[in-house]
């Protein structure tokens, strides 16, 4: 891959952050509703609808439809008479799944003793609990918050999941510092050793506990689900959290522990800026030659 000259890189960077920091109004319902023709097939392409996304952001009105398609609980190719179809049929197999819950509930409190204090157990630690609550805030009925949740972690690659992708996002963190910033990466493997894989909460929530309104959640998370400007954005917003305290922690030589009081301390952010600061990281990424593993998580 060809490196461009530190003249073009700062452009590509200034580019970068100008377009999101100063971006234009989110797509509102008006301009939504433009993108179907009559029969409610989308008119523009699902690359255009998410670039746009990216840069823009969704506004309240539009969100809840907005990311149906984003998620997959819709097709991307449908018509408002298969949306119909595909919504009935959601509510009956949630329906369903509930039903046949209830059957095997006792079952399985009496063959596991420990049953539903394992099962809170794991929803609180996990952290899953404060994520569903915001789509229980972003629709209205039950079946769709439980498919929503569903298609989200399915198209994150399953990256809150502690057991599957936490575990992955922080070692390619690791491997992103030592990519891009050597200097900072030396400090973390002796001071701060263990402050990199103790930032798990911020993976297992996608960030949520870091701004300061619901809608800054909600306006990461679609960006997330573009899956623009690139796969797995999600550790290039981490990196990016990072880097805010970087200076403080090599000026003032932070151990493991002092890292982490940091970094937990980075709260009520605008996520307008952290995406452009988490794009600015990929402009800088896709300039470099980039290590195999590091390009296949990202490229």
């Amino acid at each position: 891959m060809t490196t461009l000259s530190p003249e073009n890189s700062l452009s590509a960077r200034q580019s970068a952050s100008f377009i999101l920091v100063k971006r234009k109004p989110s797509i509102d319902k008006t301009e939504w509703d433009s993108f179907f023709d009559e029969n409610g097939h989308l008119a523009k392409s699902r690359d255009f609808i998410c670039v746009n996304i990216l840069e823009r952001g969704l506004h309240t009105l539009v969100r809840t439809e907005a990311w149906k398609f984003l998620t997959g609980y819709y097709s991307w190719q449908s018509s408002q008479d298969e949306r119909l179809t595909v919504d009935s049929k959601r509510r009956k197999n949630y329906e369903a799944l509930c039903q046949m819950y209830e059957k095997i509930q006792p079952l399985l409190e009496n063959l596991h003793q420990n049953f539903i204090e394992t099962r809170n157990t794991i929803k609180y630690q996990q952290g899953f609990h404060e994520m569903v609550m915001l789509f229980q805030l972003l629709v209205e009925c039950d079946h769709e918050t439980f498919w929503l949740f569903q298609f989200f972690l399915q198209k994150m690659e399953h990256s809150c999941v502690i057991n599957i992708g936490v575990g992955k996002n922080l070692d390619t963190l690791n491997n992103l510092i030592t990519f891009l910033d050597p200097v900072f990466a030396e400090h973390l493997k002796g001071k701060g050793a263990g402050a990199v894989q103790s930032l798990f909460p911020w993976f297992c929530l996608c960030f949520q506990r870091a701004f300061k309104s619901f809608d800054d959640v909600w306006r990461l998370w679609e960006v997330l689900l573009t899956g623009k400007p690139c796969r797995n954005f999600q550790v290039l917003v981490a990196y990016s959290l990072l880097q805010m305290v970087r200076d403080q922690v090599l000026q003032e030589s932070m151990s493991g522990d002092d890292i982490l009081l940091a970094c937990n301390k980075l709260i009520d952010l605008d996520a307008d800026e952290l995406i452009s600061a988490a794009c600015v990281v990929y402009a800088e990424l896709i300039q470099k030659d980039v290590p195999r593993p590091l390009k296949d998580f990202f490229l």
